[in-house]
């Protein structure tokens, strides 16, 4: 032991600990170094006072107490909320809250190891989030170029299922391509704020006002939409919008509530050519005709639906819903040329606590060629198997309320021709054969 010749058996023996601490850091992750960096980009967005996770995961002393509680959730992929199988389908999301199977692994280690703090000089200073009720898009694009909200409503703190179905002036004076799009509930009324689904009303020929396209589709803990270039999805001049808000009374009382929707439109900036732009919608894609179903208690039901289009079309993002006895869905293509039936995107483990819409990554959107056919298929379980089952001896059926059952899709989908489709087509075959020729230097 030369240290203990050169500095003293006193001053050797005082190094002890923080030579064993140094060697016990090597040996595992640290809250200080690793997992405090994970929590902030994975979970602290939600886990923070004010916001709408159950504790706060800010500090280590927050955290410590939790921590076998986050490995188990993390572990078993149930946090970050974000439900889609990693090991089928399309897997290039945007703004994909899936977490790192390399970030699991350490918080695995972490909490094996004692879930020790480490050196608190390795923190990470403190992250800054948006608050709650602020536009989440807004740190990616800034705030919203136009807003619309709803006439207001008072939300009662008790009662059953109730809507709210005004129609408001657009305040829409020249007509854009949509760039992204976000409802944002009230920050009072964020819990009671069961869905808020809004589209466009023009004047026809006769001066009437008609439905038209769909402007925003919200399910709570959904982000919003996102355009891809080369597609437009317009808002109209001169238009007025109808709101559908689903409030479920949650114990709070909000008077004069309002939803709001953001909308950012593409500019020339953004090299957008709206000319040749191809016309992008949101509909739902309904499951076994719209909702003719009863679910036994103690029982389960698969639903299906089949949709084809007379074009090819690209779709930009898929979105499940169901209420609370649904735990699954998936999105497949039959293509009659082929012969195959192709995968697309599946939610195994899927939950009515959260909404996302899934956005594939540009350059990944499955594209479906004219005469295919998209499959959906979802699932409900109506047993106490299902955690989110209220009451599973009661009778389900099809229906508006919380508490009955829906099985439908919201899809964003870009119309194209076939010299639109197969320009597409070419630049990923020439994508692949470049990554391919990459691989094998």
């Amino acid at each position: 032991m030369r240290f203990v010749r050169i500095l003293g058996l006193g001053s050797a023996l005082a190094l002890l600990p923080a030579l064993a601490a140094a060697q016990d850091e090597a040996d595992h992750p640290t809250y200080a170094k690793e997992v405090s960096r994970i929590i902030q980009d994975n979970c602290q967005i939600c886990h923070q006072p004010g916001q709408i996770g159950p504790m706060s995961f800010t500090s280590y002393d927050e955290v410590r107490p939790w921590a076998p509680l986050i490995q188990l959730k993390v572990a078993n992929r149930e946090m970050p909320p974000y439900q889609y199988d990693r090991d089928t389908g399309v897997q290039e999301l945007k703004n994909d809250w899936r977490m790192a199977q390399e970030d699991i692994n350490t918080i695995v280690a972490w909490v094996n190891a004692g879930s020790p703090m480490g050196n608190p000089e390795d923190l990470p200073p403190p992250k800054e989030y948006p608050t709650k009720g602020e536009w989440r898009l807004q740190a990616d694009l800034g705030p919203p170029d136009h807003v619309i909200k709803s006439a207001a409503w008072d939300v009662p703190a008790q009662g059953q299922d109730l809507w709210w179905e005004p129609v408001v002036d657009s305040g829409i004076s020249e007509s854009r391509c949509i760039k992204a799009v976000e409802t944002l509930p009230s920050a009072a009324a964020q819990g009671a704020t069961h869905h808020a689904n809004s589209h466009f009303k023009i004047l026809d020929e006769e001066g009437e006002w008609v439905d038209s396209d769909r402007l925003s589709e919200f399910a709570f803990g959904k982000l919003g939409e996102k355009v891809p270039q080369g597609a437009c999805r317009r808002a109209p001049a001169n238009s007025k919008v109808e709101w559908e808000i689903h409030y479920y009374p949650d114990g709070n009382a909000v008077a004069n509530d309002q939803v709001a929707v953001g909308i950012w439109y593409y500019d020339e900036e953004d090299g957008f050519n709206e000319e040749e732009a191809y016309r992008q919608d949101l509909r739902a894609y309904r499951l076994d005709g719209g909702g003719d179903y009863m679910i036994p208690p103690h029982g389960t039901l698969m639903t299906q639906g089949f949709h084809s289009f007379d074009h090819p079309v690209r779709v930009d993002s898929w979105q499940p819903h169901m209420h609370l006895r649904g735990v699954a869905m998936a999105l497949e293509m039959f293509n009659p040329e082929t012969g195959r039936r192709e995968m697309l995107s599946q939610a195994s483990n899927w939950t009515a606590g959260w909404n996302h819409s899934h956005m594939y990554e540009d350059g990944y959107q499955p594209l479906i060629p004219a005469g295919a056919t998209m499959i959906i298929t979802a699932w409900h379980d109506n047993t106490e198997n299902n955690p989110m089952n209220p009451d599973p001896d009661q009778w389900v059926g099809a229906g508006q309320r919380t508490t009955d059952e829906m099985s439908h899709a919201w899809i964003a989908v870009t119309h194209l021709d076939d010299e639109g489709y197969e320009k597409i087509v070419a630049e990923r075959e020439e994508r692949d054969q470049r990554a391919l020729a990459g691989s094998d230097d």
